[in-house]
């Protein structure tokens, strides 16, 4: 071999290799461009509509169509009705893992009064008859609109990996049976059990754009509770005559939160909340029955279990001390619509950060900061059975909204209420791009 050919063999292996390192380089570039364009020519206006257009939970009809309207139009088989209003939309493309994408698509009952321009004036009557306004006040018309741009991404770019992709459209998350009633309608058995499952959820108070994996549990468990008490009528005058259910239901309620504060470890966590207390008629008549209302909040299925055990274990046991007869101890019932944990799988989440962290830049990620015990009914989806999940969150609010408000200003609307509003442009691209990473990374050939 001469010396010329060997210098041009060199050169060109040398070019070679430095274009591979820059395709790699331009690859996520090209990703997130993608998106943004794919955002301002087609999920924007998308987003608007969803948001000018919400329905109530268990009547997402039009939402529904709209859905799986824009999922078969890129390739995807849509199946309608599942489980009431969802939809499931399937594309498969060689060997590979099966994985699940939801979104949920449900308004609240909420009149707008977000000042935005493109504010909901939907009225529809609701499950009572009566009629009310209604408002995507917590984000799922970003979810559903993220959910139509991962779609399109993944159609577009079928040499970029290999498998079974499940998007779900679910409905009801804010009334509750959505994500049961899917799985009652033999979703696995209609359509496979995925192998992996992912969703997002887009928060307010937080940096629009900003991505958070938990490594533990993003969202509580919910239970609802429903304690009878009851007692013996008698005269307000004459109270010895008589067993009083108001009284013993004010020392069931001080005994139940002994659970949290001498029962439950110190480094466990749960709520037990007594929402509402009814009981009585008039001034001068001790009533034979109380009726107590409580919300149970857990992050695990065995601190769930001891405080339901628990909650049942007081409200007798209190009732005995005050000289109850046995055939008029509290009935105390956990309500069927309960919610178990979400909880992400910690070896699949820690290694989704690590890819998000890459693709999307250190600064992309922020750590969790969750206080309160908010609930969510994904967890229908990936506990029984178990499939390994990461639930994750991308900020909502417009990074001079929160400056604002922390300088004395107006307060960041939150989730549920007549202010809440998203920053679309930079969450709606966040959560698409972090669900596709993700998916790529999971599904990669």
């Amino acid at each position: 071999m001469n010396r010329k050919v060997l210098s041009i063999l060199i050169a060109s292996a040398l070019t070679a290799s430095s274009f591979t390192a820059s395709n790699v380089l331009a690859f996520e570039q090209n990703t997130a461009d993608y998106i943004a364009k794919d955002y301002k020519q087609h999920l924007a206006p998308l987003w608007d509509h969803f948001h000018r257009n919400p329905e109530l939970s268990l009547m997402e009809t039009k939402t529904a169509k709209r859905l799986a309207q824009e999922l078969s139009s890129v390739g995807y088989e849509v199946t309608q009705g599942v489980g009431g209003t969802g939809i499931v939309a399937m594309m498969k493309n060689g060997e590979g893992p099966m994985v699940m994408v939801r979104a949920d698509m449900d308004g609240l009952p909420v009149v707008e009064e977000s000042g935005l321009a493109n504010a909901s004036t939907v009225k529809m009557k609701d499950w009572n008859g009566e009629l009310v306004g209604v408002m995507h006040a917590c984000g799922h018309d970003v979810h559903i609109t993220g959910l139509v741009g991962t779609a399109r991404y993944m159609a577009e770019h079928k040499n970029q990996w290999s498998g079974t992709l499940m998007l779900i459209g679910q409905p009801a998350e804010e009334k509750g049976p959505g994500a049961s009633a899917m799985m009652a309608d033999n979703l696995w058995q209609r359509f496979g059990q995925p192998d992996y499952a992912l969703a997002f959820h887009v928060i307010a108070n937080t940096e629009a754009g900003k991505v958070i994996i938990d490594e533990g549990s993003p969202y509580a468990g919910a239970d609802t509770v429903d304690i009878t008490v009851h007692g013996i009528g008698a005269h307000g005058a004459y109270p010895h005559q008589g067993k009083d259910p108001i009284v013993i239901g004010a020392q069931i309620i001080n005994n139940l939160q002994t659970i949290i504060s001498r029962e439950l470890a110190p480094r466990h966590a749960g709520v037990i909340t007594v929402g509402a207390f009814h009981a009585g008629t008039k001034h001068n008549i001790i009533s034979d029955e109380a009726k107590l209302q409580l919300t149970v909040r857990s992050l695990t299925p065995e601190v769930r279990e001891q405080l339901l055990s628990a909650i049942k274990r007081i409200a007798i046991g209190t009732a005995r001390t005050a000289g109850v007869p046995e055939d008029k101890l509290p009935e105390v019932v956990v309500n069927d619509f309960s919610f178990p944990p979400t909880f992400n799988d910690q070896k699949l989440a820690k290694h989704l950060k690590g890819v998000l962290s890459e693709k999307m830049g250190a600064d992309a990620l922020i750590s969790p900061t969750e206080e309160g015990m908010g609930a969510e009914d994904f967890g229908f989806f990936t506990t029984k059975p178990y499939i390994p999940s990461v639930y994750f969150k991308v900020g909502g609010t417009a990074k001079a909204d929160i400056e604002r408000a922390a300088a004395g200003g107006p307060q960041v609307g939150s989730h549920h209420s007549p202010q809440f509003k998203i920053e679309p442009d930079a969450a709606v691209k966040s959560g698409v791009e972090a669900t596709v990473h993700a998916l790529l990374d999971i599904m990669a050939k």
